[in-house]
């Protein structure tokens, strides 16, 4: 399956695309923002296929992070790799 999980952006890079590191539930990702120009370092944002498609709000995406633990999913779609202790 293939889902939009909501993290929420730690850090921006700016480069021919517009980068920046997000973190899914302690799991850590570069995602293309250059959909999102307007998204800022602790905005939450939607992210399909690495490009965050859209921005939403830090309640619906802790919601849906829940949801997605609760049906096994967000491992699966993120992979074990935890950075948080």
């Amino acid at each position: 399956m293939c889902l939009g999980i909501p993290g929420r952006i730690t850090e921006l890079r700016d480069g021919p695309l517009r980068t920046g590191t997000v973190d899914f539930d302690g799991v850590t990702r570069t995602v293309c923002l250059a959909c999102e120009p307007d998204a800022q370092v602790g905005d939450y944002v939607l992210v399909h296929v690495g490009f965050a498609i859209s921005r939403i709000d830090e309640a619906e995406a802790h919601r849906t992070l829940e949801a997605l633990r609760e049906l096994g999913q967000l491992e699966e779609e993120l992979g074990p790799e935890r950075t948080d202790p």
